[in-house]
């Protein structure tokens, strides 16, 4: 395994990072998740990304349960912030009361002391920007968060963020997790350049994009039994990739550029995020084992600029591809 500082802190996470949306306390067996959860950590992973939200706790739950064993300091553990986690006026939001108690909340589920990185889910407009980084800061002083995060915030109030935490002197956040993969590329615009510039690292989810950059999905073909694709409950976001018939066959030409260098499509996907030295970790998920040990495989290929030029020509072909202006 390889690592990288988390942006411009001193914290090093590894260059894979396993997550547990839609899988553990979900689609995935509590025996299956614990094997996963120890093959990544047994393979050098020692960035492990959950949130409250995740099955309303269950997934902090699972994770937990299973990095007990493992000596803290060995771990970088991450939750989030921000979604409904019941039906009261204050149970969601990014309000000082919810971000205090959903914290609290948080590392009981987790059995810990403290979270190395608490990330703030989505941005609330309902709610004033001091007040939530006021809130965070206090979690750091007092030992329960080591450093703070947010994901999918907008270039805009990233740099709003930077302004008022070095106006009121608060501890500035260091990472944010946007959705980046050969498809969603809208980072690249603004929020990659404006993040880089206020030393935040990015810390990407769905790098396989939902499982259509596996490979596994075919143009003019039937999804796979035992697929996510398949299943009714978790395919809900994968549909407007799988109706795309210009995105599977962009991704079959991908796939054949793969082969022919004698890697999988996951590992050419997640090498083509790794590339982007404003990326800190890719965030994985996975339902076996096996998956975790082919994609970590990803941090020692390095693709040329040629090739680099070629995937992007490929990808540029299908208008929904193109980085989001």
């Amino acid at each position: 395994m390889k690592y990288r500082n988390l942006g411009k802190s001193g914290l090093r996470v590894s260059e894979i990072a396993l997550g547990s949306w839609l899988t553990y306390g979900k689609s995935v067996a509590d025996q299956t998740a614990e094997e996963c959860i120890r093959t990544a950590y047994d393979a050098g992973i020692n960035f492990f990304d959950t949130a409250n939200v995740y099955e309303k706790g269950a997934a902090e739950t699972v994770l937990g349960k299973v990095l007990k064993d493992y000596r803290r300091s060995s771990l970088v553990v991450a939750s989030k912030v921000y979604f409904p986690m019941g039906d009261g006026p204050n149970d969601r939001g990014l309000s000082r009361k919810h971000i205090i108690e959903s914290c609290d909340a948080s590392l009981k589920r987790l059995d810990m002391d403290y979270m190395d990185l608490y990330q703030c889910h989505r941005y609330d407009p309902s709610v004033p920007m001091e007040e939530t980084l006021w809130a965070l800061d206090d979690l750091q002083r007092q030992g329960k968060i080591l450093y703070a995060g947010v994901s999918e915030w907008p270039a805009d109030k990233i740099q709003e963020a930077h302004q008022i935490a070095k106006q009121h002197n608060f501890r500035p956040l260091i990472s944010n997790q946007p959705i980046y993969n050969m498809i969603e590329r809208y980072i690249e615009v603004d929020v990659l350049p404006v993040s880089v510039a206020n030393g935040m690292g990015q810390v990407v989810f769905s790098p396989l994009g939902q499982g259509i950059l596996t490979g596994k999905y075919k143009s003019g073909q039937q999804v796979p039994e035992g697929s996510r694709a398949a299943n009714s409950k978790l395919n809900s976001t994968m549909q407007k990739y799988l109706e795309n018939e210009s995105l599977l066959e962009a991704v079959g030409e991908i796939e054949a550029i793969a082969h022919e260098l004698e890697i999988t499509m996951p590992q050419m996907a997640l090498a083509w995020i790794l590339r982007q030295p404003g990326v800190s970790s890719a965030i994985i998920g996975a339902s076996r084992p096996e998956q975790i040990e082919d994609n970590i495989k990803s941090v020692d290929i390095e693709l040329t600029d040629e090739l680099l030029l070629g995937i992007n020509q490929i990808l540029l072909k299908v208008s929904s591809f193109k980085p989001r202006s």
